[in-house]
C-alpha cells in the first residue's frame, strides 16, 4: 500500500491493514496496563481489535498506522468514529483516538497522524474532530493545541484507574466553516 506521508526518520505513515492488527494491539495493551491515556484496565484480544478496525471501515472511516521502514513494526495508530454514538445530529462531528508506541513518542509520528486524519475527516465533510484527553497526558494536550485543537470542557473525576480519579480535558477543532448539509 502506497504511503500517504513518509518522514526522513524512516516510517511512514499509511491506510492499516487487517495485519497490522497485533502491532496496533501491542501499542494498545501498553498503553491501557502503563498509562492514563485509556480510561480502562482491561486489555483487548486480537479479535476485538480486529472488529474495531472492520468497524471503522464498514463507516468509511479510516484506521492509520505509522510503520518503521526498516522493520521495526507499527510506531502509532490514529482513526476516528461518530461522535456520542451517532446521534443524527453529530452526524458532522468525530472524536479521534491516537497511540503511539512508548519508545517512538516525542518524534512527531502522533502530530502527522492526527493532522493526517484532519484532512481524511474534513474530505468527508466532518465539521468538528473532538479529542478527549487525560488532563496530566500534558504532551498530547500540547500537540492538539498545535495542531488548531481548543480545550472547551474540563471534566473533573469522570475517570477512575490506578487507584485514583481522573480529569478528562475535551478539545475540538473546526474542521470547516461550510455550513450543515
Amino acid at each position: 500500500m502506497s504511503p500517504l506521508v513518509a518522514n526522513p526518520a524512516g516510517w511512514v505513515l499509511r491506510m492499516a491493514e487487517e495485519t497490522d492488527a497485533p502491532g496496533i494491539l501491542r501499542i494498545l495493551n501498553d498503553v491501557i496496563l502503563r498509562t492514563t491515556a485509556i480510561y480502562t484496565d482491561r486489555t483487548e484480544t486480537l479479535e476485538e481489535r480486529l472488529v474495531w478496525m472492520r468497524k471503522r471501515w464498514e463507516w468509511g472511516y479510516p484506521v492509520l498506522v505509522a510503520d518503521c521502514i526498516q522493520g521495526g513494526g507499527i510506531l502509532g495508530f490514529a482513526a476516528f468514529s461518530d461522535f456520542r454514538n451517532g446521534w443524527d445530529g453529530f452526524r458532522h462531528t468525530v472524536e479521534h483516538s491516537v497511540h503511539i508506541r512508548d519508545d517512538a513518542r516525542g518524534r512527531g509520528i502522533g502530530q502527522t497522524l492526527v493532522a493526517t486524519l484532519m484532512e481524511q475527516a474534513r474530505g468527508m465533510g466532518k465539521h468538528v474532530m473532538v479529542a478527549s484527553i487525560d488532563a496530566g497526558n500534558l504532551p498530547s494536550i500540547r500537540m492538539h493545541e498545535k495542531l488548531g485543537f481548543s480545550r472547551v470542557a474540563l471534566m473533573p473525576q469522570v475517570g477512575c484507574k490506578f487507584g485514583r480519579w481522573l480529569d478528562m480535558v475535551m478539545l475540538q477543532a473546526v474542521l470547516s466553516d461550510a455550513p450543515p448539509g
